[in-house]
């Protein structure tokens, strides 16, 4: 897989491209990490990649010229490389990272680990000229609701996300699939040695060495942490119905272990009484 990220700081990612599992990625040849300077494509005697927008409003807005010029210029530098190497590929997907975009998911890291490149584009401005979204990028990225100065960051978050999926990144090939949001649901606990640290003990059942009681004692672990932290995710997730008539008796026990906000007001003011 090739990446090329656009931005006016490529300084930021060489720490991050040349560290832990991207560094090493990148040095086995899983991945080829690249930076581009867009500034290096505006079409003006100063160099610059912004302008006002038009109709007025505060702020500056990234002009469609340099964005567009980096773009077709790393697409052509590497379809010449792939004829030279006598090698067909398929067009790039081509990331804008903007609060506006569909919220990043394990899902959508999955799907662009499929492909063979990836150019993200990094703004730092009030907004993108609209050409650029309308006629450019093929997706629109966030990584959550809020605002940050520029798409470095979300772009590191999101090819951190996608190189570990790519086959023989990670050392335990296992691992990625039994990430937290592989199959929809939270990731189970974890232990390792001692057995006993400070009269907190392992669970009996990962001692057992009985793989299948192991695995159902996860994945009901799994299930369980997703009911009580995130348990919108159950919606989509894909659950066989003796582990949806668990997942309800687990609600109706916690109902039950969980006052109620009446019982609560009674145990107040009953407390309140006694103290006068």
């Amino acid at each position: 897989m090739r990446i090329d990220v656009l931005t006016l700081f490529p300084e930021m990612f060489e720490g991050v491209f040349g560290s832990s599992i991207l560094g090493k990625a990148k040095e086995r040849g899983l991945v080829s990490l690249h930076t581009v300077n867009f500034r290096d494509y505006a079409n003006n005697k100063h160099n610059t990649v912004d302008d006002t927008p038009y109709g007025g409003g505060g702020g500056m807005v990234l002009k469609a010229e340099p964005i567009f010029g980096a773009v077709e210029d790393v697409v052509t530098r590497r379809s010449g490389a792939a004829d030279a190497a006598d090698e067909g590929s398929r067009p790039p997907r081509v990331i804008l990272m903007c609060p506006q975009g569909a919220p990043f998911s394990q899902r959508k890291a999955q799907e662009l680990a499929a492909e063979e490149h990836l150019i993200f584009i990094c703004g730092h401005y009030e907004g993108y000229d609209e050409r650029i979204r309308r006629h450019l990028v093929t997706d629109e990225l966030s990584i959550g609701d809020y605002v940050l100065t520029g798409g470095e960051l979300p772009a590191m978050v999101v090819v951190d996300a996608v190189v570990r999926l790519l086959p023989g990144v990670l050392g335990n090939e296992t691992s990625a699939v039994r990430d937290s949001f592989s199959d929809g649901l939270l990731e189970y606990p974890h232990y390792t040695r001692p057995v006993d640290f400070r009269g907190m003990t392992v669970p009996d059942v990962l001692l057992s060495g009985h793989h299948a009681e192991i695995d159902k004692w996860r994945r009901r672990q799994s299930l369980l942490r997703t009911l009580e932290r995130r348990p919108e995710l159950l919606e989509g997730a894909e659950l066989t119905p003796k582990e949806r008539a668990w997942l309800a008796e687990q609600r109706e026990l916690s109902a039950k272990a969980r006052p109620s906000l009446a019982e609560g007001a009674e145990d107040g003011e009953a407390a309140g009484e006694s103290g006068r």
